[in-house]
């Protein structure tokens, strides 16, 4: 590439028919000036274009960081989700069981207390019949013993008017035989 130096060192040769040599000059120091301009926004800008591809690489760099990091995120979120699903249907397996087992051992109980509310019932109308029976068998032998009472009073009563019906006779005959022993007494004298 042509440097602005090189322009301004050039020497062109002479003929007789040339160019004004202060026009060519001029114009040579013009365009020295402007290539000169170019050329250091040329290098400022290769210079620029230097940074912004390291900047570039930077970024694809940063940016395959990026997308390795994603897939690795989405790689681990997804693993997080599979096991949490996992876990998830292991708590509610293990929820299920455990509600199974609550329901079977509620059963079971209701079970054994419907045995044993009918053992007691069992026991009760057992214990009433027999209750009955007691009662009624000590009625009976209530009622026996009254009635072997109430015969004895009546043959006791029966005695006891008979022994007054003697003792009464017997106070009706004294009476009688002292009236005529009085009667003797009183014809005697």
């Amino acid at each position: 590439m042509i440097t602005p130096l090189d322009i301004q060192n050039k020497d062109f040769k002479r003929s007789i028919r040339g160019y004004k040599e202060s026009e060519v000059d001029e114009f040579l120091d013009e365009v020295i000036k402007d290539y000169e301009k170019i050329y250091k926004e040329n290098i400022e800008l290769k210079d620029k274009i230097v940074l912004l591809n390291e900047q570039i690489e930077k970024y694809r760099a940063l940016e395959n960081t990026l997308k390795e990091t994603l897939i690795v995120a989405q790689n681990t979120a997804d693993e997080v989700i599979m096991s949490a699903k996992q876990k998830a249907e292991l708590i509610i397996e293990e929820a299920n069981n455990e509600a199974k087992k609550i329901i079977d051992e509620a059963r079971n109980e209701v079970k054994r207390i419907r045995k044993e509310y009918e053992h007691i019932l069992k026991e009760v109308i057992i214990f009433r019949t027999r209750y009955k029976s007691l009662i009624e068998s000590q009625l009976s032998v209530l009622e026996q013993f009254y009635t072997e009472i109430e015969k004895e009073q009546e043959e006791n009563r029966k005695e006891l008017n008979n022994y007054i019906d003697e003792i009464d006779e017997k106070i009706v005959d004294e009476i009688e035989i002292n009236d005529e022993i009085e009667e003797v007494d009183d014809l005697g004298a």
